[in-house]
């Protein structure tokens, strides 16, 4: 059974693209068939697996909007263990749109739940900086919400909103969503960094990852020339973080799973 999985956070410049490429593709490293789903109108994720988003013609939001199969929107990337649903500049308009439906939240979950052959392990979906239309169709889809932060002020700041929607998701239509911090872009040199990272530790406990991703300028290359970080450097620092969270995701899901049963 596919474990859902959002990345979201309000505030943009966190890593949450770079995380989706990166964790996805720590996963297919270790066996998970994943599938990335881009959501975020400027498509660096669909840009970042090596597809131009002005030439896809049917992308995430013919789901959202015309309730396209989603199977037959999902590409193949070259990547093995990696499928794509591609995002191009129309879901600006199906942010606009979506509130109109009856019932909008709900139409990605129901595209998932309506795909026959949903063979992935892990679904990893990229939203974009807002907390629109959009994200609220992947919280309310999802199982887990991933939050990555920067130890800084107004990156921790805006927490405060991201706790807001997820009440709001509990209470109408997703009472299981449960949520993780990824502390981002963290300079173990800089004490204000290591304060912070320390203050969220306190403030969320075991709603922060034990993982954190350090500064790493090889993630701000990967992305660009189209290969994730665990292909481009294997062996580079953020590589290794990516996978230590690809191992402590795997651990939380098969406990999740298993207080279920």
């Amino acid at each position: 059974m596919s474990y859902l999985i959002a990345i979201s956070n309000e505030k943009g410049g966190v890593a949450k693209t770079t995380t989706a490429l990166s964790l996805g593709a720590a996963l297919a490293e270790i066996g998970q068939k994943v599938l990335l789903i881009d959501l975020d109108p400027q498509a660096n994720l669909t840009l970042a697996l090596g597809f131009e988003p002005g030439k896809i013609e049917r992308a995430s939001s013919d789901i959202l909007l015309n309730s396209a199969p989603l199977e037959e929107i999902c590409l193949q990337t070259n990547f093995p263990g990696i499928d794509l649903v591609p995002a191009n500049m129309s879901l600006e308009q199906a942010e606009q749109i979506l509130p109109v439906y009856l019932n909008y939240a709900i139409r990605l979950q129901n595209a998932i739940e309506a795909t026959s052959k949903f063979n992935y392990d892990i679904v990893l979906i990229d939203c974009p900086p807002s907390l629109g239309a959009i994200t609220i169709n992947a919280l309310t889809a999802a199982q887990l919400l991933i939050i990555p932060t920067q130890a800084e002020y107004f990156s921790a700041y805006a927490l405060r909103d991201m706790m807001t929607v997820i009440r709001q998701v509990r209470a109408e239509n997703n009472p299981n969503l449960a949520y993780r911090i990824l502390v981002t872009l963290l300079d173990q040199r800089n004490r204000t960094h290591r304060d912070i990272r320390d203050q969220l530790e306190r403030t969320f406990g075991e709603g922060l990852f034990k993982t954190v991703i350090e500064i790493d300028t090889k993630l701000r290359e990967s992305p660009i020339l189209g290969v994730p970080i665990t292909q481009y450097k294997p062996n580079s620092r953020g590589a290794q973080q990516y996978r230590t969270l690809a191992e402590e995701l795997i651990q939380y899901v098969q406990q999740t799973n298993s207080e279920k049963d």
